[in-house]
């Protein structure tokens, strides 16, 4: 993967390609908040070669920082466009994991004619109808409480409560561990803030394109479940449930994650 950068007026973000043949698919890999490109280490495994590849640090994330923490979902959608456009990619298939399926669905409300695919990993739907009032009052409302536990309690709880298996709790901890006590609570709770903004936005957020659901069966986190269930009934989008998987399905059962990755794609192209 060659890492490259692309500049906006509150900082620097940090992205990754691997480009298989220009005539290939691109897949875009977008992290979950707090996450890294490496949360994908597994998937650009998998697909590198086949298709032309892009994973980011999201703004505020990893490499992309430091970066003023002054924007909103849409905002960050912009720039995700905006480089797609600098790369000249067109037509991907966006792979979004929690928060990084969030930002595909902004990115889908403004350009609803640029993705060929979605396939949301762990995510939810935007749509204000699935979020209770009081859920998303409570998303407005977590710096306290994330800085009232000692760092050393947050990473752990937080690897544990993110991943089922040894590999994806280590993950999680050393992507977690780059930060400082501080910078890890401001970026979490803005986050979940502007998150709670793009649901209270109240917008269409209609998925116009092929789409699949991925759910590990033992995911913790928040009600990602209930709105998964929810948004696979209400829309008819399908969905996988990964048996044994907790939030990061894609790092505790990579091999499931990937299989049913690779038979969405087999079916849009």
């Amino acid at each position: 993967m060659t890492e490259k950068v692309f500049s906006t007026n509150k900082g620097v973000i940090h992205y990754w390609i691997s480009i298989a043949s220009g005539e290939r698919m691109w897949l875009v890999f977008l992290p979950g908040l707090t996450a890294d490109h490496r949360l994908f280490e597994k998937q650009i495994e998998e697909f590198e070669g086949d298709y032309n590849l892009l994973v980011w640090d999201t703004p505020g994330h990893g490499s992309s920082r430091p970066f003023e923490l002054n924007f909103s979902l849409a905002e960050i959608a912009e720039w995700l466009h905006n480089i797609f456009i600098h790369e000249g990619i067109s037509r991907p298939v966006i792979i979004g994991q929690s928060m990084g399926g969030y930002i595909a669905q902004a990115l889908m409300e403004k350009y609803p004619d640029f993705p060929a695919g979605f396939v949301s990993i762990d995510s939810a739907p935007l749509k204000k109808k699935y979020m209770k009032k009081w859920e998303i009052n409570a998303l407005k409302n977590t710096k306290l409480l994330y800085s009232a536990y000692p760092w050393f309690l947050l990473k752990k709880y937080g690897a544990i409560g993110c991943a089922e298996t040894e590999y994806g709790r280590q993950l999680m901890y050393t992507m977690m561990d780059i930060y400082s006590k501080k910078e890890y609570c401001d970026l979490v709770s803005y986050g979940f803030r502007i998150l709670a903004e793009a649901v209270e936005a109240d917008l269409s957020y209609e998925i116009p394109c092929p789409a699949l659901l991925i759910c590990g069966e033992k995911d913790k986190a928040g009600y990602t479940k209930r709105y998964n269930t929810a948004w696979a009934n209400q829309s008819g989008l399908l969905i996988k449930w990964i048996p044994g998987a907790g939030h990061n399905s894609n790092t505790d059962k990579p091999e499931l994650v990937n299989s049913a990755i690779s038979e969405f794609l087999r079916a849009i192209l």
